[in-house]
């Protein structure tokens, strides 16, 4: 098993999911860059206020300079991105399927689950689902020293073991406890609509609870 060293997160989406993420690696000591569908002219101002210390790049620079790229973009817009410049990146999906503001989206309306779709569109990206099923205040509000007994959970799914071990490094040092839900098939235990979704659980919480889904 090999963790990547990670030293810079690409973010794409400027929106509250991807500033609250952005912020937290700032403060764990990580290089942020952000890019959206403007330029990053358009952006720096945002970012300046928002996310202080976090840079504003385009898509093809936030993917290539940076270790992890995260995915916070609106899902309908998935396949505006160049799965070419993601291919071998362990890519982090922090996005979410709900018809009643994305509109129906008949490829997500099937028994797998929005990342495994996701994952199919990024053949060759190293994809794992996490952040989706914690508030972007809470993201900003609950993180924790390691070992305090309140510590909030996050769980975690993906085909590559590697990938999942770096993802779970990186939640870790931004002040969560990863929890291993296995391959990405297993996201669909904290969907949208899960007893996991939307909450507050801790490591042991969250593994019991996963367990329940099943």
């Amino acid at each position: 098993m090999q963790i990547t060293e990670v030293k810079t997160i690409g973010i794409l989406g400027a929106g509250r999911v991807g500033t609250a993420i952005a912020r937290r690696a700032i403060a764990a000591g990580y290089a942020v860059k952000i890019a959206t569908s403007k330029s990053p002219e358009e952006i720096a101002l945002l970012l300046e206020i928002m996310v202080p210390g976090a840079v504003a790049a385009t898509a093809q620079d936030a993917i290539a300079e940076s270790d992890i790229v995260i995915l916070a973009l609106p899902l309908s817009k998935y396949r505006q991105l160049q799965p070419e410049l993601l291919a071998g990146k362990i890519v982090i999906d922090a996005m979410n399927y709900w018809a009643p503001t994305d509109g129906t989206i008949p490829e997500f309306e099937t028994e797998a689950s929005s990342s495994e779709v996701v994952q199919k569109f990024l053949p060759q990206s190293r994809l794992v689902r996490s952040f989706n099923h914690m508030g972007y205040h809470e993201i900003d509000e609950e993180a924790c020293p390691k070992g305090d007994s309140e510590r909030r959970a996050l769980a975690i799914a993906g085909d590559d073991m590697d990938a999942r071990q770096t993802v779970a490094h990186f939640i870790d040092r931004i002040g969560f406890d990863p929890v291993d839900a296995g391959s990405l098939a297993s996201s669909r235990l904290f969907a949208t609509g899960t007893p996991v979704f939307g909450a507050s659980l801790t490591r042991d919480t969250m593994a019991d609870a996963l367990q329940q889904t099943v």
